[in-house]
């Protein structure tokens, strides 16, 4: 069975890219490198997320034992984690106080915390971009009792950076990542299918068991989501961010240039 693959087998001379399959939601401006690339090079790009996010109940946030005013500030490395704290929040019909300190990932994750406070009136730090950006601010106020309101899957960084400086803080579990349902793609059949964590991979898998790569090409961004295509037996396409290519789009470009003989 080759679900979700091209149809005809052996790789020995990749076949010209004329469709794609790109595993997160399409982006709502029209004017995104994917659609761009889509135009410049006549090709059919789908978008289809492989996982969806699912907030845990008040009963299973209860389990966790947590105190959500027993801690002085709060991290958010999403909107997601915004959403699902905000929920559970409400839920429990918590208020949070106005000297609440929270720090965000990025001056974008920050602005989104308009939707619940009034930002104006609140102590909000933000990194620049990253949890590395992120963890340097911390740093700077460890006295703090830090809440990391986050998924079922998550990075160590900030819990290994956490203990590691001796800081309070608490880890709880709001939303998890799941495998969506993509039985509808079952003899669907795309050149290029791009994954961008390794959620996607193993949700491939949990909807195909028996997935067979075939011709159809694999592009991952970041080391992680690498890591798990060749984990699961499957062969790397095209890698990003490299160099030459710093976005998933930039990469699936050179690589369609090169097959389809448009350098």
């Amino acid at each position: 069975m080759a679900n979700v693959t091209a149809k005809d087998s052996g790789r020995e001379k990749p076949k010209m890219v004329k469709s794609i399959l790109v595993s997160q939601p399409e982006p709502a401006n029209q004017d995104s490198p994917y659609h761009k690339l889509a135009q410049k090079y006549d090709l059919k790009v789908d978008f289809r997320p492989f996982i969806e996010v699912q907030g845990v109940s008040v009963k299973e946030f209860r389990q966790q034992k947590i105190d959500i005013l027993a801690h002085t500030a709060v991290i958010f490395t999403s909107r997601n984690s915004i959403d699902h704290f905000f929920r559970i929040c409400k839920e429990l019909k918590i208020e949070m106080p106005a000297d609440m300190k929270y720090f965000c990932i990025s001056e974008q994750t920050a602005n989104y915390l308009q939707k619940y406070i009034v930002i104006r009136k609140r102590k909000i730090f933000t990194g620049t971009k990253t949890a590395k950006d992120l963890l340097e601010v911390i740093k700077k106020h460890k006295k703090e009792k830090f809440l990391f309101p986050c998924s079922d899957i998550r990075k160590d960084d900030i819990p290994t950076f956490m203990e590691e400086q001796n800081c309070t803080f608490s880890e709880a579990v709001i939303y998890r990542t799941v495998a969506s349902d993509l039985s509808d793609l079952r003899d669907i059949y795309y050149d290029i299918i791009a994954f961008f964590s390794p959620s996607g991979i193993k949700s491939l898998f949990q909807n195909f068991p028996d997935f067979a790569q075939n011709e159809t090409r694999i592009a991952a961004f970041g080391p992680t989501t690498a890591s798990a295509v060749r984990e699961h037996g499957l062969e790397l396409d095209i890698e990003a961010p490299m160099p030459n290519a710093p976005s998933m789009t930039g990469a699936i470009e050179l690589y369609v240039k090169e097959v389809n003989g448009l350098d």
